[in-house]
């Protein structure tokens, strides 16, 4: 009994100590003294700003699938994705789990930067933002199986989660565990769609230079790379004028 009651104390120690590292982390990367970061931040972390993205990976999926039923598979699939990533995650973990967001604890509120006053809902573990974006961009990286599409895509997924620590409404445990549940819902979903999809490919030779693994088509691969490029310099103008 003494033993089983050492392991509680130091397993609770050992929390205690996690949850004050990720504050002290949490602070060193939030905000800054810069109006032009801020404004960037800002920009990048609205959804809407990411709309032109979404369109060209609808254009890929279209263009390259000939099959109406597979790219309807496809849309159900990242829909499938935002719904186990982030639906489960507002609805059901970050209300049970009850973490405060770094804005609202009653600890370190007071030292959060904040931006416009932006401080989200109470709750915040784990990060939807996280979840979401990497679970559709693992979910595509398994899709296309382009090398160039799939930095892109991390690269997208991991800009939205330095916003979220730059405006302080996220731990770094947070996104951290965000990334974990994206990466199994991405793949869990690929597979399963993969499984229901396999049989409906029309028989197709590919040239492997011109078409990925999977058939896509690489010069289609590049319009999604392209948009992401002018998406973030768009951030970039945008914020220096605002």
């Amino acid at each position: 009994m003494t033993m089983l009651t050492d392991l509680l104390l130091t397993a609770e120690s050992f929390g205690g100590d996690l949850i004050a590292l990720d504050k002290e982390c949490l602070l060193v990367v939030n905000g800054s003294d810069s109006l032009y970061l801020d404004r960037v931040a800002h920009v990048l972390t609205t959804a809407l700003t990411w709309l032109p993205l979404y369109l060209s990976l609808f254009y890929v999926v279209l263009h390259n699938n000939e099959n109406f039923r597979k790219v309807l598979c496809v849309l159900a699939g990242a829909g499938l994705c935002v719904l186990l990533a982030g639906s489960i995650d507002d609805l059901i973990v970050k209300p049970t789990v009850a973490r405060w967001r770094p804005t609202h604890d009653p600890e370190i509120g007071l030292l959060v930067d904040t931006v416009d006053g932006y401080r989200g809902g109470s709750y915040g573990f784990f990060s939807a933002h996280a979840s979401n974006t990497f679970s559709i961009a693992i979910f595509f990286c398994w899709l296309i199986r382009s090398r160039l599409l799939s930095i892109a895509l991390v690269i997208w997924s991991f800009t939205n989660c330095w916003t979220r620590l730059y405006l302080g409404v996220h731990f770094p445990g947070d996104i951290l565990v965000g990334l974990t549940w994206g990466l199994i819902v991405g793949t869990s979903v690929y597979y399963f769609f993969y499984r229901v999809t396999r049989k409906m490919a029309a028989s197709r030779h590919f040239i492997s230079t011109k078409y990925t693994s999977t058939g896509y088509e690489r010069s289609d691969c590049d319009i999604p790379v392209a948009v992401l490029v002018f998406t973030l310099l768009y951030a970039l103008i945008k914020s220096c004028i605002l």
